[in-house]
């Protein structure tokens, strides 16, 4: 069993280097994955997002360790385990990040990863329905769409907005990235444009392209300082693949570095405690952590104008049936009316929280009347700190590849975090008390107005705080000699080996992260392609 290359991971990053790499005819490629196939017709159907959280066959289920600055609490992490990864259970929302994000990382010597190096990349991938034009690709293989489902959110949170001094945007992936604007999402004819439906289906034809699924990677073979394939198990056995040429992990932030432990790349006190004999003493592997610390804050609205009553039983099965037959109406949408990208400090250079502001409330059921009452008319507003500098850490729990790593995220570390989440939730309320949507709100369900001082609203956060999902920084790009992988991915120490994933981000970008996942993964089929041999 030997391939020119093998990838660990189906996600958002694996997929789209299956699909590139094996456009050479002539190179072997292996993906491993260790989910299952995208078969749940719910990951496909997009109103069917929040459902499919819940799916723990599509999870792996992790969770964090004690958080020290949020009541201890221990946080749930949804990550999909299954064709496509997160890409198949996320919200959708294609998001890029701020110029100045990607320009951050040039400045820190790592060339070729700055803003005008990366967008033609996100345009290579990238099928918009805007068409070809200087800031998007028409042409890619991932769909991205308008939003579908018409509210008067929209008018009614962009007007009041304005008043307040924010700009109204008609493309946040454009030239103008930081206002109020409707969101963009990947779907495509009616369906979740996942990876492994843009990108691995059409590659599955080739010959030269093996897909294992069910296939948990155990470590990295390393021999004479080079990866020379994967053990991995399947069956109930384990196998070891060889490659050729490269081994490239896409297992993203928990995993990707998770795995280098295994192999016995990471920091050797680590190591030794589980066991493992160190091939590289590297401390950074795992370190770096981040994520988008948020909230949600909700209100009641004075009328009967949010998505509500198409969660009707009756309504939402029409919603369905109509889905399955024709691909259109509410079930072919996320109900999301705004994505902002806000600056509420003055001294910012870039946009410090991201409003995503839904005509439902996060709670919102399928109901009944007779059998089961609805939530109620409400609108909801998820508030998240973009550019956090809280750092935590991914570490092993044991030597054993089934065993989940042990992840602290450490939110709130740095106490400028809470500040800003604070200052955020404020901007919500702000919003939402001007006319024209305050004459449309009968008041906030949460957390409620009498949660009111800075002291208050700090609790409130750390009891009710999430993430939005957005792990970066495990497997750091850099310059210096502390790094993990190098301006070309490859890790550090080990000849024929790279990370392709979120982890390798030095900052995490003030954005949603699959697509600038899906970036990374052209960047990297490029370089992998450009060096072989």
């Amino acid at each position: 069993m030997e391939y020119d290359y093998i990838i660990v991971g189906a996600g958002s990053a694996g997929c789209v280097l299956a699909n590139r790499l094996s456009e050479d005819g002539g190179a072997r490629v292996l993906l491993l994955e260790a989910g299952g196939p995208d078969r749940h017709p719910g990951i496909h159907m997009p109103v069917a997002m929040r459902a499919m959280l819940r799916r723990n066959r599509l999870d792996w289920g992790y969770e964090t360790e004690p958080e020290p600055h949020c009541q201890n609490r221990r946080i749930p992490i949804p990550r999909g385990k299954v064709l496509g990864g997160t890409s198949s259970i996320n919200a959708m929302i294609y998001a890029r990040g701020h110029p100045l994000d990607y320009d951050q990382w040039r400045q820190k010597g790592l060339p070729g990863w700055g803003y005008e190096d990366v967008l033609p990349l996100f345009k290579r991938s990238e099928r918009s329905w805007r068409g070809e034009t200087g800031y998007h690709g028409g042409a890619g293989l991932l769909q991205v769409s308008p939003q579908g489902i018409g509210s008067p959110l929209y008018g009614l949170f962009a007007e009041a907005g304005e008043r307040l001094g924010f700009a109204r945007i008609d493309d946040y992936n454009g030239a103008e990235p930081e206002g109020i604007a409707p969101p963009e999402f990947t779907i495509g004819g009616g369906r979740r444009a996942s990876t492994a439906r843009s990108f691995l289906r059409p590659a599955l034809r080739r010959a030269n392209l093996t897909v294992e699924t069910r296939a948990p990677a155990h470590r990295v073979v390393i021999e004479n300082g080079r990866a020379a394939g994967v053990e991995y198990g399947k069956n109930g056995g384990a196998r070891i693949a060889r490659a050729a040429r490269e081994v490239v992990l896409a297992g993203g932030t928990y995993n990707s570095p998770q795995l280098l432990m295994l192999s016995g790349i990471g920091p050797a006190e680590t190591l030794r405690e589980h066991g493992i004999e160190t091939v590289i003493d590297r401390p950074a592997v795992g370190g770096n952590l981040q994520e988008h610390v948020n909230t949600f804050v909700t209100f009641g609205c004075s009328r009967p104008i949010s998505f509500d009553s198409e969660m009707r039983l009756d309504r939402m099965a029409r919603s369905v049936v109509r889905w399955l037959v024709l691909k259109t109406g509410p079930a072919a949408n996320m109900p999301l009316q705004c994505v902002c990208f806000l600056r509420i400090r003055p001294e910012s250079e870039r946009p410090d929280i991201e409003l995503l502001v839904s005509p439902v409330g996060p709670d919102a059921h399928i109901w009944l009347p007779g059998v089961r009452k609805p939530l109620g008319h409400q609108f909801s507003c998820r508030v998240a700190v973009l550019h956090p500098r809280s750092r935590g850490r991914v570490t092993l729990r044991s030597a054993d590849p089934a065993d989940s790593p042990r992840v602290h995220w450490n939110l709130f570390e740095d106490p400028e975090d809470l500040e800003i989440l604070r200052e955020g939730l404020k901007t919500v309320r702000r919003i939402f008390a001007t006319p024209p949507l305050s004459d449309a709100i009968k008041g906030e369900v949460r957390p409620g107005a009498g949660i009111a001082a800075d002291g208050e609203i700090d609790d409130f956060l750390r009891g009710h705080c999430e993430t939005a999902q957005h792990p970066a920084g495990t497997c750091r790009m850099g310059a210096d000699n502390d790094a993990v992988v190098d301006a070309s991915l490859r890790v550090r120490g080990v000849a024929g080996l790279r990370v392709a994933d979120c982890s390798i981000m030095p900052d995490v970008v003030g954005s949603n992260t699959n697509a600038p996942t899906i970036m990374i993964a052209e960047k990297a089929s490029e370089l992998i392609r450009s060096q072989a041999g």
